[in-house]
């Protein structure tokens, strides 16, 4: 592919957009109607603010979902201490929700309008903004353009390139060039990441590390945590955390093959999408397993076998219950997710061999201690198994996981200097702005 024929391609990928713009209202319905969207917010999906731009320098932040938003509090945090306005948007009602509990009304929460000219521009017609940081691995290509044409700094920070989609850009570099040299900067989170955004076109690119590392161990009321602990008492637990499908029924297995030695155990299962859980506690009951849905507030019984974790944003609750928590997405799925939350509250974590996606974190625990890969059921099994009947080796692998986060920590500090170029002039006209009667001395 040529570089005009990439422009072309792009130029179709724009036009194209326009013109179905009109007849996406049925798909953000269908959305809507699953649970996808704000049904009271859908306009904002069409780039309609549902605020008014306030008066001097707006930074827009974008984080697609709960983990790129998790990791950007911090980062969102130090930019409003200096005095700029943020417009943060994400894509999912779950993401929308810890921006509220995280930073409630200190920034604009927008839902990130879609990738289509017509929404693109109303939004950036209406918020103007003098920088925009998008976090991760979000490359739409029509908000990449529309921002280049505006000549509006683009930063993408903790950025990733998976394998999959590193592969993909490479059969198509000239379309990646296209894109990527709309970036005024890129902050990979690994020097493998830094060098894939190089290799297509990405100019400058540092390295940063993981922001996830630098954000605060994830939140738990603590009156809701003491009941359950109460619940649970002196019984033996292990936890099946963002599990995807076929996971959840290999954690049952593991389950009763545990139950064979360590008869009041109590596994604890979280679904990566909780609304697999009416499925899944059928399949519990079927399978014989007691079990108690944390939605519905279910008590904890002696003779419960499954605590199913079908609830959004109590993850910190459920890896405060366990010393011990197999990462899901990794044995019947591929990619893996993340396991610095549970490194980061101590916890002794197992996985499946699929971490591609976080390649460089799982190297790093394996290599201090604080992780093991697991290759099927029997495995796993054998893993949570050895570590119940071994507690000394159970806390030094709990304490390699935390220390492992430790020595990682430094991505903010890091990602604050990348970008001191771009918010140092803002942070002066918003000081400015701010103090109309005062005049810089020699002027």
């Amino acid at each position: 592919m040529s570089h005009s024929w990439a422009r072309a391609v792009l130029w179709t990928y724009r036009w194209a957009g326009a013109a179905a713009y009109p007849f996406i209202g049925s798909y953000i319905a269908w959305r809507a109607s699953k649970g996808k969207e704000d049904r009271s917010r859908r306009r904002e999906r069409y780039g309609v603010a549902a605020w008014r731009r306030p008066s001097g320098p707006l930074i827009w932040v974008h984080a697609a979902s709960v983990g790129e938003t998790t990791a950007i509090v911090p980062l969102v945090e130090n930019i409003l201490a200096l005095g700029i306005e943020v417009v943060l948007t994400t894509g999912t009602v779950t993401s929308a929700q810890v921006v509220k509990e995280r930073l409630g009304e200190k920034v604009i929460h927008q839902y990130v309008p879609l990738d289509l000219k017509p929404a693109v521009s109303k939004f950036l017609a209406h918020w103007s903004p003098d920088i925009a940081i998008i976090a991760e691995s979000e490359i739409w290509p029509m908000t990449m353009l529309e921002l280049g044409a505006l000549r509006v700094p683009q930063v993408l920070v903790n950025g990733r390139l998976s394998d999959r989609s590193f592969n993909s850009w490479k059969k198509r570099v000239d379309l990646a060039e296209a894109l990527f040299e709309n970036l005024s900067h890129v902050v990979a989170q690994s020097e493998l990441d830094g060098e894939r955004f190089r290799a297509l076109g990405a100019r400058p690119v540092t390295v940063s590390g993981n922001l996830k590392v630098d954000t605060q161990p994830l939140p738990v009321e603590k009156t809701v945590l003491n009941r359950v602990r109460l619940e649970i008492g002196s019984r033996e637990t292990w936890a099946a955390i963002s599990t995807h499908e076929g996971e959840e029924t290999i954690a049952a297995d593991v389950h009763r093959l545990l139950k064979a030695r360590h008869g009041r155990i109590l596994t604890i299962i979280v679904p990566r999408h909780p609304q697999r859980a009416d499925a899944l506690a059928q399949e519990f009951a079927d399978a014989g397993l007691s079990v108690a849905r944390r939605s519905r507030n279910d008590r904890i019984m002696p003779q419960t076998d499954i605590l199913l974790g079908d609830t959004i944003g109590e993850m910190g609750l459920y890896l405060r219950l366990t010393d011990i928590a197999f990462v899901g997405r990794s044995l019947t799925a591929k990619g893996g997710q993340n396991p610095l939350e549970p490194a980061m509250l101590r916890t002794a974590i197992l996985s499946g061999r699929s971490v591609q996606n976080f390649r460089e974190s799982y190297q790093r625990l394996i290599k201090g201690g604080g992780a093991k890969l697991v290759r099927d059921r029997e495995m796993l099994a054998g893993a949570v198994n050895y570590l119940l009947v071994n507690p000394k080796v159970r806390e030094q692998m709990m304490d390699a996981a935390a220390g492992t986060v430790d020595d990682m920590r430094g991505a903010l500090s890091r990602t604050l200097s990348a970008l001191d170029p771009y918010l140092q002039p803002l942070t002066v006209k918003a000081r400015l702005e701010k103090q109309p009667g005062e005049h810089r001395d020699g002027q």
